[in-house]
């Protein structure tokens, strides 16, 4: 697959890990529960991540066996369907504790 073909969905993980942190900066996990605009703004950067990286080749995904890439990739049909099911918690720890290793692994991609 040419770099280009990659570079899109790369970026558009890159913007949205970025634009997710941005969302909860500042903010307290209570102000996240009840500000119902934080988790509906997380909500669609993460199903944003998770279409993007469908759109990566098995061979970029192999280079990085520690990133959960089938866990990402269904996380949007959960948040899709199954939006009565997604937990403020769980959305709040995606962002804070799940997202650094995918983050840099987009970075090293980006600079080659």
């Amino acid at each position: 697959m040419p770099f280009d073909d990659v570079k899109a969905p790369l970026l558009d993980i890159q913007e949205n890990i970025a634009r997710a942190k941005k969302f909860v900066k500042g903010v307290s996990f209570e102000t996240f529960c009840e500000e119902e605009m934080h988790l509906y703004a997380c909500v669609r950067a993460l199903e944003i991540i998770s279409e993007a990286s469908r759109k990566l080749p098995e061979e970029l995904k192999e280079r990085y066996p520690d990133i959960p890439w089938k866990q990402i990739a269904g996380s949007g049909k959960i948040f899709r369907h199954d939006y009565e099911d997604v937990q403020e918690q769980i959305v709040w720890e995606t962002i804070h504790n799940a997202l650094e290793d995918l983050k840099n692994a987009v970075r090293v991609e980006l600079d080659k």
